[in-house]
Formats: structure tokens, C-alpha cells, sequence
């Protein structure tokens, strides 16, 4: 899949999230790179809904280290158990924060970012990722991204 995205003119959010799953799909299939995997998925989530800032931490010892993104700069470390990322590796579940000026120890990598959604990627139950997506707007995300966001991240197992 080098062309561009199929995403239906008008569709809903879920909408989106279920064409563009099995096009990721694809796009992953026979890839065995991780970076290659992480960066084009970084990519097809911004195309597809112009979030804020999209990307990857990955895991490396006890820090979460930047991995391929799309948006403006972010910050490079992450130390387990700090801000949204470091929370939802420690916990080891999906965190939706509607306003990050209200999450406890909030790293504020762009102070454009008002609204978070990190979702674990786990291999045999490990935590190996986060996918980090920031919004410029407060309460962007839902439920629905965390579903599909999580069936995203499961196509790393």
C-alpha cells in the first residue's frame, strides 16, 4: 500500500478507524522492521485524522525511548511511571486524558497539546511500545479511538 489512504468522503470516526485497519494490515504484512511498521502507521493515523502529534515511544530498559512520529519535536525520554506515557506503561492499559493541564505530572513536550490518548503495545503480555497521539483540542478522544487504537497496536503481537 505506497498509494494513498481509502478513507470514504464524510465518514465517521469509526468509519475511518475500520477502513483504515486492514489497509495497516496490509501495509504491515511481510514488513518484519518494527521502525518501518511504526513509522507508516505514525503516518497513515495523522493523514487520516490530521491528529495534533502522532507517534511511538518504544521501550529501552527503563525508559521509554522517541521512536518514529509525525508532528512537531517531542521529548525523547520518558522514565516509567511519569506523564501520560510512562502511566500507561506502568498501568498497562490505555489512558484517555481529556485536558493534560489536568493530568498529574503531565510532561508537556508542546504546550499546542491539550488533549491525549497512549495506548500499550504488549507482546506475550509485555509492555514493548506506547502509541502516543496528542490533540490541539480538549476532549478529542473517546472509547472509539481506544478500541480501534488498541486493534492498531495489536497488530505488533
Amino acid at each position: 500500500m505506497a498509494e494513498d489512504l481509502h478513507i470514504p468522503y464524510g465518514a465517521s470516526k469509526e468509519e475511518i478507524y475500520q477502513a483504515l485497519l486492514p489497509q495497516l494490515k496490509a501495509l504491515m504484512e511481510g514488513e518484519p522492521d518494527l521502525i518501518a511498521n511504526m513509522a507508516n502507521i505514525a503516518s497513515a493515523l495523522k493523514e487520516a485524522f490530521g491528529f495534533f502529534w502522532v507517534g511511538f515511544y518504544r521501550m529501552a530498559g527503563d525508559q521509554l525511548v522517541l521512536g518514529p512520529f509525525q508532528g512537531p519535536p517531542a521529548c525523547t525520554r520518558i522514565a516509567y511511571g511519569r506523564g501520560v506515557c510512562g502511566t500507561a506503561w506502568k498501568e498497562k492499559r490505555t489512558l484517555i486524558v481529556p485536558d493534560v493541564d489536568r493530568f498529574p505530572g503531565h510532561i508537556a513536550c508542546s504546550s499546542f497539546s491539550r488533549s491525549e490518548i497512549v495506548v500499550p503495545v504488549k507482546r506475550d503480555g509485555s509492555v514493548t511500545a506506547v502509541l502516543d497521539i496528542d490533540s490541539d483540542r480538549l476532549d478529542h478522544f473517546d472509547e472509539v479511538d481506544a478500541c480501534y487504537l488498541e486493534k492498531i497496536g495489536e497488530l505488533f503481537c
